[in-house]
């Protein structure tokens, strides 16, 4: 086992999140033998909104932000996509995780195209009040390229239900009626749907264990290290415990990490989390850095933060069996055949983490004839859809003698290439 201590390596700027997503369509679309009018197509976004947000503070001042929604493509459907509140928000970010939405609801084989949002803003330095007003500018300025038929968002870094329920209202008062499917992820009160909230990590677990089931791998008492311990993070390490038995060693926030070669306890680590704000300092643990966390010799590694924490720099030190991709774009190009060499099992994260958006779909649904389902039903579809879509992306990667995420690739963007075409978007 490594060392819980604190990693000297010095950090390079990240790569560009969108020219990651463009490379990695590239080595599709040249196996695919792609059109190259559809190639090129594909490799943009059909449109995007630039918004520029003015917000009353507390203190009576007002206070400039900055905003986006990128439309990737709705060939197969209307686009749908989360948005992110985040201070290091940018365009070829949103761009990126666009791109990705493309191809996750395709991979996942939902009707839908792929969008985000975001808005460059720290919501940990903003009041309720603030933060009520910010999310509400913003639905009044995207709010004209919403709709159940164009685009869908959804809650993603740093938003959540009640961000949705307070943009849902806007869109209701702009709309003058209620449309509560355009907005999914609310509260179960405004028409949220059952096993929303731990849907991105419950997918990417049912991936894990079908994952572990091929490979002969035993997952009950598995160590496991999570970096990111938000919505996706939380939940996977308690849902890792309840469904597969894994023994969690180490998680960790924007703040550092925490390692126990034992152990560590989901609602002790979480409860310390809610009031002290991070999972640092946790009673019984070792200091870790996020970096750290990754080179962990753990049979699972879940990033479940943000983009490109494992580059060429550190592929060839991670050690652990499966890497659990939780987050978008965790792992650049040049890493995945660093990590392919070394016999690392990598779910690639827009299968990987496809269960937040399956159950928003599941949601869309539901609105659209007002009737919900138990959060049975929608586990047990749930798990269809995923083990469904993880099993035809693993024959894909056999039959092609190709990495997962090249794999995952080849099946998202050969459906989406065909409904271009069926279209008559390009002949």
């Amino acid at each position: 086992m490594a060392t819980a201590v604190k990693s000297d390596i010095k950090l390079e700027p990240s790569p560009n999140p969108f020219e990651v997503a463009q490379q990695q369509l590239d080595e599709a679309a040249e196996l695919l033998e792609l059109d190259s009018a559809i190639h090129h197509l594909l490799r943009w976004p059909m449109r995007e909104l630039h918004v520029t947000l003015p917000v009353r503070m507390d203190d009576g001042s007002t206070k400039i932000y900055h905003g986006f929604r990128v439309q990737y493509n709705d060939a197969r459907g209307p686009t749908k996509g989360g948005i992110r509140f985040h201070p290091d928000e940018t365009i070829d970010t949103v761009r990126a995780l666009a791109a990705w939405m493309t191809w996750k609801t395709a991979v996942v084989d939902i009707p839908l195209g792929g969008a985000k949002g975001g808005v460059i803003c720290n919501p940990k330095e903003l009041s309720d009040g603030e933060l009520e007003r910010l999310s509400r500018a913003y639905i009044r300025q995207v709010g004209r390229i919403l709709g159940l038929k164009k685009d869908i968002p959804a809650p993603d870094v740093y938003t959540t239900p009640q961000i949705m329920a307070w943009m849902a209202d806007e869109y209701a008062f702009m709309k003058g009626h209620n449309e509560f499917g355009v907005i999914t992820g609310k509260p179960l009160a405004l028409g949220g749907s059952a096993g929303r909230g731990d849907a991105t990590a419950r997918g990417g677990l049912y991936c894990l264990r079908e994952a572990g089931k091929l490979l002969d791998i035993k997952l009950d008492g598995a160590t496991t290290a999570i970096q990111g311990y938000g919505n996706a993070g939380s939940f996977a390490h308690k849902l890792g415990v309840e469904l597969l038995g894994l023994t969690v060693v180490a998680v960790s926030d924007s703040r550092g990490g925490i390692y126990n070669k034992g152990g560590l306890e989901y609602d002790a680590v979480f409860a310390h989390k809610q009031k002290t704000g991070s999972v640092v300092e946790f009673p019984g643990s070792e200091p870790i850095t996020n970096e750290a966390l990754l080179e962990l010799d753990v049979t699972i590694s879940i990033p479940a933060a943000l983009e490109s924490v494992i580059t060429e720099r550190n592929a060839n030190k991670i050690s652990a069996k499966f890497l659990v991709e939780l987050a978008n774009g965790p792992t650049t190009p040049e890493a995945d055949k660093i990590l392919y060499e070394a016999g690392c099992y990598v779910i690639p994260d827009f299968l990987c983490n496809a269960g937040g958006v399956t159950v928003s779909y599941f949601e869309m649904v539901q609105n659209s004839y007002n009737y919900y389902w138990t959060e049975q039903l929608v586990h047990e579809r749930l798990d269809e859809k995923m083990t469904s879509a993880f099993h035809v992306v693993h024959d894909t990667a056999q039959e092609h003698k190709v990495h997962n995420r090249l794999a995952a690739y080849l099946v998202a963007v050969s459906k989406v290439a065909e409904a271009v075409k069926l279209r008559g978007w390009v002949s």
